[in-house]
């Protein structure tokens, strides 16, 4: 039963997998196993994300600077960016690397209402780490999973159980990756030196970051357990400790290492770029969710994937305090995550002299505006051909990069992040040789094809045997590229959505009656019309079923592909093709609710145009373009 898996997720227009270890009673069908969880995949380079017993995660996570005196989990690096260099005030003078760790344990009852960064500080020699506190701190997570059947919609795949790491951060909650409790259905943890494991509840998870808050409310679990303390973003070549109970063993795992490089980077759960520490510690499967520390036992990150080829080695990463921290706020602003903001704009970079004269752009800086996504707010005050020079009035370079601590530049990207959504940036750009300042409301990227389902069960409609489903990555995924073919597949990959809510609806499958005969080979086709009129969603389309009167029901896809249906026959086939197919539902539970019409009119007649804004090959292989 206790079989190890490596788990390979496809994500768009990168090399990314989740690496985990697993323990499952059977195969689970959309994924690959093997017996080696470090075996490498096709893939000559891949990021894996190890968690412990699960799924591992990318190695990109964002940064964010909260600068809120109100939130005690707030690290000493959440600053202005000008000045982010400074190292740690709290190191004593004299003290040698070697007598560095500071302990602040575990947390327990009563110990670290908001005082997660003031714990109390113990000096431990290396050579007896294993008596060091803090690791007291450091916890097994025990997760079973149910993910849904994207395939088959109406029904969920077998139960699979993984373990990973998390450690306490005081007022009597947990952290850990958000992988790791990925369709959780049950979470539990449990201590250092103890044989007890206790029920724990995921408050939250920030699928981009891959951080998931826990909570346990038994007082025993807690008792006299003291909070880690979150430290400054390291600097390169200092030295890194990181723990947690990956594969090998049982017990806690320690590895040392250096920082190797600090910059945004892709997360390959997330599917998104945020600030993230490389490593050369060893990260691996059931090391996902654990602390990485300095050399005074302060924590310094999350680790959470490892970079895998044929030609590099040791490649680890952490994410930095800083983002955890504005995960922390983000949740205590709002009472749950609501995500990374972007400004939703394709950009060049305007290293060309020459391009730079032709735009009027009269020094070094800048990048140009390539696209600006429809659902962004920017749409109303960016323009294609606009050059933005400035966010918030720090200076972008013509590489789309900005000044990071003393010496180093980092991706505009890492300004962003630092941002909440709903938060105003003040933008400056040069509009046909004319420089302006224009204000803009930040708020979470829609994805046309979303990479989670984050509601549970994809939503699902059968019609006559004909089974819909709004098109997702993990579909995709279970599917193949193959089956989904080229046309759908590009345009799942390259398209932007034009309004809120708008989805790629398609018909997964045909279940066979007698009312679809002549239709029952048709599998992962986009449907456009239903008689006569544009899908926006499948609620849209369910509705539009439920209120036609029509003798027949015409349905309309690619290439003028036609199905028509008698509705009349449809209806009453209904009943009997649930029954042999043992399906409970017609629909989802979420397609039960009314049909709201959201879509403004302005965008009601721009039908021709839904899911059909599309961002040629060049705009993302080519590294003169990045995303904000």
């Amino acid at each position: 039963m206790a079989a190890a898996a490596a788990t390979c997720w496809f994500s768009a227009g990168t090399s990314l997998y989740s690496l985990t270890s697993y323990r499952f009673s059977t195969p689970i069908r959309p994924f690959s196993s093997s017996s080696s969880s470090s075996s490498s995949s096709s893939s000559s380079s891949s990021l894996f994300i190890p968690k412990a017993v699960h799924q591992n995660q990318d190695p990109k996570k964002g940064l964010k600077n909260s600068t809120s005196e109100n939130f005690p989990w707030r690290s000493k690096d959440e600053r202005h960016l000008a000045n982010k260099d400074g190292r740690s005030s709290k190191n004593e003078a004299g003290r040698s690397q070697s007598t560095a760790f500071k302990s602040s344990g575990q947390q327990r009852k009563g110990a670290g209402k908001g005082a997660v960064f003031e714990s109390k500080e113990q000096q431990v020699e290396t050579g007896i780490i294993e008596d060091a506190t803090f690791l007291n701190a450091v916890v097994k997570v025990y997760c079973t999973h149910t993910a849904p059947d994207y395939s088959l919609p109406w029904q969920k795949q077998r139960q699979f159980a993984s373990t990973g790491s998390a450690f306490m951060i005081g007022d009597g909650k947990l952290l850990t990756n958000a992988h790791c409790v990925e369709h959780h259905t049950q979470v539990k943890v449990k201590r250092r030196g103890d044989d007890t494991k206790y029920v724990a509840k995921v408050l939250a998870r920030g699928v981009e970051c891959d951080i998931a808050l826990l909570s346990v409310e038994s007082k025993d679990f807690w008792e006299g357990a003291e909070p880690l303390r979150f430290g400054h973003l390291p600097h390169l070549q200092d030295a890194v400790t990181v723990v947690g109970y990956p594969l090998g063993g049982d017990t806690i795992s320690v590895t040392k290492g250096v920082v190797s490089r600090i910059e945004v980077t892709s997360y390959a759960h997330g599917s998104s770029e945020l600030l993230g520490i490389q490593i050369d510690a060893a990260i691996n499967p059931g090391n996902s969710g654990g602390p990485a520390f300095n050399d005074d036992g302060e924590c310094i990150g999350v680790a959470f994937q490892v970079y895998r080829s044929d030609e590099t080695e040791n490649i680890g990463y952490v994410i930095p305090t800083t983002v955890v921290s504005h995960f922390l706020e983000d949740y205590e602003r709002n009472g749950k995550y609501s995500g990374f903001p972007c400004l939703g704009v394709l950009l060049q970079k305007l290293e060309s002299p020459a391009l730079r004269a032709c735009l009027k752009v009269p020094s070094n800086e800048g990048v140009l505006v390539r696209k600006v996504e429809p659902t962004s707010d920017v749409s109303n005050v960016l323009k294609e051909g606009d050059v933005i020079v400035s966010f918030d009035g720090v200076h972008i370079g013509c590489e789309g990069t900005v000044p990071f601590r003393s010496s180093a530049r980092i991706a505009f990207r890492y300004l962003i992040s630092q941002k909440f959504t709903g938060d105003v940036a003040e933008l400056g750009i040069i509009r046909a040789g004319e420089f302006m300042k224009v204000q803009a409301v930040l708020k979470p990227r829609v994805h046309l094809v979303p990479y989670h389902i984050e509601c549970g069960q994809p939503s699902y409609l059968i019609v006559a045997g004909l089974v819909f489903t709004p098109l997702s990555e993990p579909l995709i995924g279970e599917e193949c590229e193959d089956s989904i073919g080229l046309k759908l597949l590009t345009k799942a990959r390259y398209s932007l959505a034009k309004f809120d809510g708008e989805q790629i609806v398609v018909l997964s499958q045909v279940l066979a009656n007698e009312v679809n005969i002549g239709y029952e080979d048709i599998s992962n086709e986009q449907i456009l019309k239903l008689n006569g009129t544009r899908i926006r969603n499948i609620h849209h389309l369910a509705h539009l079923v439920d209120s036609c009167k029509d003798k027949y029901l015409v349905l309309e896809f690619e290439d003028n592909f036609l199905v028509v249906l008698e509705r009349e026959a449809a209806v009453s086939a209904s009943a009997s093709i649930l029954k042999d197919y043992g399906i409970p539902a017609e629909r989802s539970s979420d397609l039960l609710e009314p049909y709201i019409d959201s879509i403004r009119p302005d965008e009601a007649t721009d039908q021709h145009e839904f899911g059909d804004s599309p961002v040629s090959n060049s705009e993302f292989g080519y590294e003169g373009l990045l995303w904000a």
